[in-house]
């Protein structure tokens, strides 16, 4: 393999060079990736043993995932995007799992989590055609909703968590704004890799200040095993159609939503909008690998745009850089002890750091609906799709003379719900004429980008 600069897609850069550029993107991604299976195997009340093969698996598939898109399977239908992204288990998922581990278990999810493969390979295959239901207004409104239903999650472990018997303690409370301090002072006033592991060193700080608190507990580190391979259906697959339903949902909408992020690589550090054989080989990889994850435990992965946000901000596109990055996430999937210590983390600690995390993916889905003018009849569709969304979810007895199934769709989780009225206003609400004039426009200017990129995708097979 032939030498190449890290601002070139392929070639093998240096080492002195790949290995902090590496490390950043693992710091960058590594506790949003592990923190949704500690909040799932929280949820489903699994023993410390169970979590630790919960957290290795989300490590060892994320790496996977992201060595598929990294580096595509075929030619002429190829199974990947070949861009620099990176794939992670992803927070969106989280209130639907959280409900459904709650009331069936992790296998129902994982079982939930094929079904939705399946979905995001559908969703490759025919994206042309169905990314017209999914304007920046109804994917903004979907993220937005995603982002407030996380906002109990963190409030809930800032107070330390539901099953602590301490739940709403001072000591608790203190060492969560400590950390929630820590990570917004080096997000406003830090820079370069203090700014991008802001929300590491705060859980760091905020561990080393639990510890006098007596929060912290290692016996389990102790009893791990140092090296282990994971373990497939250790936890089993189950079929249950209404979280099927709920997280088939949730594949179809972040299918659309790693488009934005595709985009957002290609247009920010490589100057060109994405191919369509690249939006249609990166969904379908998001598809394949969330469906044999499943078998691997691993929870549903999707593109983590924290670090879409670093591959634009540096420029280095170089696909080996980022698979390094991957093997990092790889070696320490294999490694209990390291999972083990991940578990010691007190839960007021992860409050703390998350609570920002999420405050972000609510802005994130703000930004996205501002991007749409906000007239009447636009800010009619978010607004009823989030308060039907988040109202019902609120409201644990308004759905309870209803079917048990119809509760674990649309009372659990306020995404489904607020993304099938987003998509249904959007449909039924007559738009005005300027809005159907620049639609008009935005898709011709689309269709023409289309059969260009088509172009010069068959010119490249030739």
């Amino acid at each position: 393999m032939k030498r190449g600069s890290i601002f070139e897609t392929d070639g093998i850069p240096r080492i002195q060079e790949a290995l902090p550029l590496a490390l950043q993107h693992v710091v960058a991604m590594i506790v949003g990736c592990v923190t949704p299976a500690i909040i799932v195997a929280g949820a489903a009340g699994l023993e410390n043993k169970d979590q630790v093969i919960l957290i290795q698996a989300a490590l060892v598939v994320a790496a996977l995932s992201t060595l598929l898109q990294l580096f595509p399977i075929g030619k002429k239908y190829r199974i990947g995007s070949g861009l620099p992204i990176i794939m992670g288990v992803s927070f969106a998922y989280v209130p639907s799992m959280q409900a459904i581990a709650d009331g069936y278990g992790i296998d129902t999810i994982l079982g939930a989590q094929i079904v939705g493969g399946v979905v995001a390979v559908i969703m490759g295959i025919m994206v042309k055609k169905i990314r017209v239901f999914f304007p920046p207004l109804i994917t903004g409104t979907v993220v937005f909703t995603i982002g407030l239903s996380l906002y109990p999650t963190a409030i809930n472990y800032m107070a330390g968590g539901t099953s602590n018997p301490d739940y709403g303690s001072w000591q608790n409370w203190l060492v969560a704004f400590f950390t929630l301090a820590v990570v917004t002072v080096l997000n406003h006033f830090g820079k370069g890799i203090w700014k991008l592991s802001s929300i590491l060193i705060g859980m760091l700080a905020g561990y080393v200040v639990s510890i006098p608190f007596g929060m912290v507990d290692l016996s389990s580190v102790g009893k791990a095993s140092v090296f282990q391979v994971p373990q497939p259906l250790h936890f089993g697959v189950h079929f249950e159609i209404s979280a099927c339903v709920a997280i088939g949902l949730l594949f179809a909408i972040n299918s659309i939503q790693a488009i934005g992020d595709y985009s957002a690589t290609t247009i920010g550090a490589m100057n060109r909008t994405p191919k369509d054989s690249e939006l249609q080989g990166g969904i379908v990889a998001y598809g394949i690998t969330n469906i044999l994850g499943a078998l691997f435990g691993g929870l549903p992965t999707a593109t983590y745009s924290q670090n879409v946000g670093i591959v634009t901000t540096t420029k280095v596109i170089n696909r080996w850089v980022l698979g390094l990055a991957a093997a990092f996430l790889g070696i320490a999937g294999f490694v209990p002890k390291f999972s083990a210590l991940l578990t010691t983390i007190p839960q007021c600690v992860l409050g703390g750091a998350t609570v920002s995390v999420f405050a972000s993916i609510a802005m994130t889905g703000m930004k996205l609906v501002a991007s749409a003018e906000m007239d009447y009849r636009n800010s009619s569709i978010v607004g009823l799709a989030a308060a039907l969304g988040v109202g019902v979810s609120q409201a644990n007895a308004a759905l309870a003379t209803l079917p048990a199934w119809v509760t674990t769709i649309f009372g659990k989780s306020p995404v489904v719900l607020a993304t099938i009225i987003a998509v249904c206003l959007n449909l039924i609400l007559p738009k005005s004429r300027d809005e159907e004039k620049e639609e008009k426009i935005y898709d011709s200017q689309v269709q023409e980008k289309l059969e260009e990129d088509h172009k010069i995708f068959e010119n490249d097979q030739k």
